[in-house]
């Protein structure tokens, strides 16, 4: 799991836009979008087991045309979420205090990723 709420909030800040909505996309099929914890990073561990638990790399599946975690991280996909929705209030993510943006990546060796933003408001 990367969190990429710094990155989030530094294009935030640059829309000059203060109260709307954000929506994000993760622009693939192997990887998705999560709000976590990020005070604690055994829960993200914790997570991370439970997903390789749910979706081994050694089930026996069909479909492997890019190795044996191909598979395992569409599952972990459709499981999670590939866009986010995320109100802004006064210029800020309205975030819980405890609450992180993450790219969860689902394959162990991962091309570069694309997660688009869109902003609407004033």
């Amino acid at each position: 799991m990367h969190e990429i709420t710094r990155e989030v909030t530094e294009w935030l800040a640059a829309s000059g836009i203060s109260d709307g909505l954000l929506t994000l996309f993760c622009r693939h099929t192997s990887a998705s979008l999560l709000i976590q914890e990020n005070a604690a990073p055994a829960a993200r561990r914790d997570l991370e087991r439970y997903f390789e638990r749910i979706a081994p790399e050694d089930g026996s599946y069909e479909h492997d045309d890019e190795g044996p975690d191909d598979m395992p991280a569409h599952l972990r996909s459709a499981l999670t979420q590939p866009s986010l929705s995320i109100p802004v209030q006064d210029g800020r993510l309205a975030l819980g205090t405890w609450q992180g943006i993450y790219l969860f990546e689902h394959r162990r060796d991962p091309p570069i990723r694309e997660v688009a933003l869109h902003l609407i408001g004033e």
